[in-house]
């Protein structure tokens, strides 16, 4: 391929992919390696872009004077083209045991981080990055063997994120090396790229080779199928975005799907929304595998109503009756009772729990035992002083219209109420009888009959969650 046939295609890939504008101001990653310093001189012959071009190298401490002679090779490469040069430093080898990575791990994190604080600090329009063919072959190769699905064989794209641009992805290796050979153009040669202990220079110098003994063209067909799976995941995001905001509902630190909605999706749709959850809160689903999404999976779809699952991300998968959310944290069910008495008309603070008023009051017009945040009681029968109390095991009652009692745990259980809001929920006695589920449900001994008229009227004002 010739120098000019080479700048037509990249030309071509960023018009068609939209990676720059004219005037853009870009940020160039160049480590001194082949790819990133054609990448640089590409970008600097394309002259009718009008890009404001700055050199960016971060050293990674990790080859001793070998990378402090790739930051003073980009240093002069920079000031010989007449380009601003930004050179940082990062101890990698630090970064993977404080965030328990692999060098390679904690290499790339460390470089993007630093790159995307170089593009605002310059007011970047783009930062390009000089991943190619081949890349994306090794790439996609690497993600298969580690079991991934669509949206990890989709690879590399040309745009991520609004800012990362790869304009060479549509040349192969031998391109790169042809360009420079022709230009006559010096780089660095990084020992580490041959040093097979790393999965990826072995698909690179071992399985890729072999493969092209099948099939010559294995890099372009990777690419490829790359490109194929990127367009289906397009549509599939699609589907994905319809469902959530259909299903899901999010507040702070909390995302809840509605199960019996959830339940209507196919399985591979309902894996995707737990992948978004969990990438809403946060910002990645990065050690998500997919026996992860399967333990999640097979809690929504169980018949048990409660249950959890933690994500090795940090996240916790938890079920309530018809719910499924995700969070940082469990839900916690408060751990201490409290005891409130109620010796007269007034309005008691409720810990954690409103408030209850108590007040003398005529007849109502409705006389039901409706679960409203209203009841009235005969004051003559259920004489005060009477007690508010949480929720205790084995509490009973007698449900308004039942000849028997009930407990007070399968009524909660009946009525779907979470196990974090049992204790948020005060009992109100008189003596031993439970008088009223506040809010929820009022005893048999709270039944009025028109001769009724020495009433007491209770209200129940929960507390704001």
């Amino acid at each position: 391929m010739t120098i000019h046939s080479t700048l037509k295609k990249v030309a071509g890939t960023i018009c068609r992919h939209g990676l720059f504008h004219s005037g853009d101001t870009v940020v160039v990653a160049v480590s001194g390696g082949p790819d990133s310093v054609a990448l640089l001189d590409i970008l600097v012959s394309l002259e009718k872009l009008n890009l404001t071009l700055i050199v960016a190298h971060l050293n990674h401490c990790l080859r001793g004077t070998d990378s402090d002679g790739d930051a003073a090779f980009v240093a002069a490469l920079a000031h010989r083209l007449g380009l601003r040069a930004e050179i940082g430093v990062a101890d990698v080898r630090h970064i993977s045991r404080q965030r328990k990575l692999s060098l390679e791990e904690a290499g790339r994190a460390a470089r993007y981080e630093w790159l995307g604080n170089i593009a605002r600090t310059c007011g970047a329009d783009r930062v390009a990055l000089g991943h190619h063919a081949d890349d994306q072959a090794e790439t996609f190769l690497l993600r298969l063997l580690r079991g991934a699905g669509t949206t990890g064989l989709r690879a590399m794209r040309p745009l991520t994120s609004g800012l990362y641009a790869r304009p060479l992805l549509c040349l192969t290796r031998a391109d790169i090396l042809s360009y420079l050979e022709e230009r006559g153009l010096p780089f660095r040669v990084d020992a580490s790229n041959d040093d097979k202990s790393f999965l990826r220079n072995r698909i690179r110098h071992e399985c890729l080779p072999y493969l092209a003994s099948y099939n010559p063209a294995i890099a372009e067909r990777l690419n490829a199928a790359a490109e194929i799976l990127a367009a289906d995941e397009e549509v599939l995001e699609s589907v994905t975005d319809r469902a959530f905001d259909r299903i899901a509902s999010a507040e702070p630190d909390l995302i809840t799907l509605r199960l019996p909605l959830l339940k209507e999706e196919r399985a591979g749709v309902r894996m995707r929304l737990y992948r978004r959850a969990i990438r809403e809160l946060k910002g990645d689903t990065a050690g998500i595998a997919a026996c992860h999404l399967e333990q999640v999976d097979g809690l929504a779809i169980s018949g048990r109503v409660n249950g959890s699952v933690w994500l090795p991300c940090g996240v916790w998968a938890f079920r309530c009756y018809d719910s499924l959310a995700f969070s940082p944290r469990l839900p916690h069910t408060p751990g201490e009772e409290w005891e409130i008495v109620i010796p007269h008309a007034g309005t008691y603070p409720l810990p954690g729990s409103g408030t209850l008023s108590v007040r003398p009051s005529p007849p109502p017009d409705c006389r039901s035992a409706s679960a409203s945040h209203r009841a009235y009681f005969n004051a003559l029968a259920n004489p005060l002083p009477w007690t508010v109390r949480t929720f205790r095991p084995g509490d009973r009652f007698q449900p308004f219209g039942m000849e028997g009692t009930k407990k007070v745990k399968d009524f909660f259980i009946d009525e779907k109420v979470p196990l974090s809001q049992r204790r948020r929920i005060p009992l109100l006695f008189c003596g031993e009888t439970l008088l009223w589920i506040c809010g929820r449900r009022i005893g048999e001994a709270g039944r009025l009959s028109p001769e009724d008229t020495d009433l007491m009227e209770v209200e129940f004002c929960p507390a704001t969650p």
